[in-house]
This record gives C-alpha cells, sequence and structure tokens, in this order.
C-alpha cells in the first residue's frame, strides 16, 4: 500500500534547569535516554552549580504507557521505522530551541549530553546542523554507523565516551567498538571516562564538568 507524506505546524516541550543569567557560564543542551520524561531527566543535573549551569532538556516526541496500568508514562526518540524523516523532525525541534536559548549568548559555553538513546539524537543534531559546542558527552549510547568525520569537519569540541563499567548494554566487546568509531569520528579529540557503575547517569562525571 502506498505511504504519503504531509506537512503541518506542531508544538513540542521541552524542560529547563535553574535561570539563565549573567552568572551563566555553561548552557547545558541534555537528551534522555528510552523511557524518560525529560522533566524527569533534568533532575539528574541539579548537582551542578545553578548559578554556573542553565541545563535544557528537549522532550523525546513518542509518548507511550511502560506500565499494564497505563500509569507510568516514557518516551522514544527514534525506532528503525522512518528513521531520516523522524530524525529531520527532531532536528527542526532542536533548532528551534537552539535559536531561542542559546544562539543568543554566544559567551557561553555550550556542553551538548546524549545519554543512552539520546546519543543518536544529539550527535545527529550536531552533525546535521553544525553546531559548534564546547563539550559533546556520549553517554551510555552508541555512536549512530553512518556518521564519518566530514559530517564534523569544521567543528571544534573536545568528545567525551562515558559508561558505567557493570552497564549490561556495553560490553567490554561492545565498548571497543565504541571507542573505534569515536576515534574514527574525532581522532584523538577525544577521553574515555568509564565510571563504576550500571546503565545509569553518573552524577559523580556531571560533576566533573562543572569546574
Amino acid at each position: 500500500m502506498p505511504e504519503h507524506k504531509i506537512s503541518y505546524s506542531t508544538q513540542k516541550t521541552y524542560s529547563t534547569l535553574n535561570q539563565l543569567t549573567d552568572k551563566t557560564e555553561n548552557i547545558w543542551f541534555v537528551c534522555h535516554g528510552l523511557g524518560y520524561l525529560s522533566r524527569y531527566f533534568i533532575e539528574y543535573f541539579s548537582v551542578l552549580d545553578s548559578d554556573k549551569n542553565y541545563i535544557i532538556a528537549p522532550q523525546a516526541p513518542s509518548k507511550y504507557y511502560q506500565d499494564k496500568n497505563f500509569k507510568r508514562i516514557g518516551a522514544s526518540w527514534l525506532t528503525r521505522e522512518e528513521t531520516q524523516l523522524e530524525m529531520q523532525n527532531i532536528k527542526a525541534c532542536f533548532n528551534a530551541i537552539y535559536q531561542k536559548e542559546i544562539q543568543p549568548y554566544p559567551d557561553k559555553k555550550l556542553i551538548v549530553l546524549g545519554y543512552s538513546q539520546g546519543v543518536s539524537v544529539a550527535m545527529r543534531w550536531i552533525a546535521q546542523s553544525k553546531i559548534n559546542c564546547d563539550k559533546l558527552l556520549i553517554h551510555s549510547g552508541g555512536i549512530p554507523v553512518e556518521l564519518c568525520a566530514k559530517d564534523f569537519k569544521g567543528l571544534s569540541f573536545k568528545a567525551y565516551l562515558i559508561y558505567g563499567k557493570s552497564d549490561p548494554y556495553i560490553t567490554e566487546n561492545r565498548a571497543q567498538q565504541e571507542i573505534q568509531k569515536a576515534e574514527n569520528l574525532f581522532g584523538n579529540d577525544f577521553e574515555v571516562l568509564a565510571f563504576e557503575g550500571k546503565h545509569e547517569v553518573s552524577q559523580e562525571i556531571l560533576k566533573t564538568f562543572d569546574r
């Protein structure tokens, strides 16, 4: 059966933490993992200095019920179905947030973090929209296989590959695969930060960027 496409206007939500003031040094753009809502995910970043750090957490568009009682709600960024099309929609949303919240403040440092499933949308956004952030945090997720070094040509940032040593989704072999992908993309301009933990956001690692 034929499928068709249609364009229409829509609205999306995003969450913020702290206030953007003259004291703000870092703007964080953080993409949550599968099953999160942005307003809960953003709480991980409460360990950062509230005066120095302003956090922006976009909301993944595809919400769903996670339990049979239809109470707990989560969200997903992408699936294998129409990945490129859906990424274009996500990119448009991210660009709109960027233009409103980040672009007017070129004096602030931009830190982009993708956690778990959020890694794929964060990295594709940077590559496709040519976002020149200061740091890219690739936390407990897979680097999209289609990305190559030329996608980041002209951009200048330090990348960090972050994962828990006991993460069931990142075996030793998987970790080496992701490290190799990072080397192919960034050469030597990246660092591996492995922590004692499972598939979880490391607040201790986050605090190392709050200096």
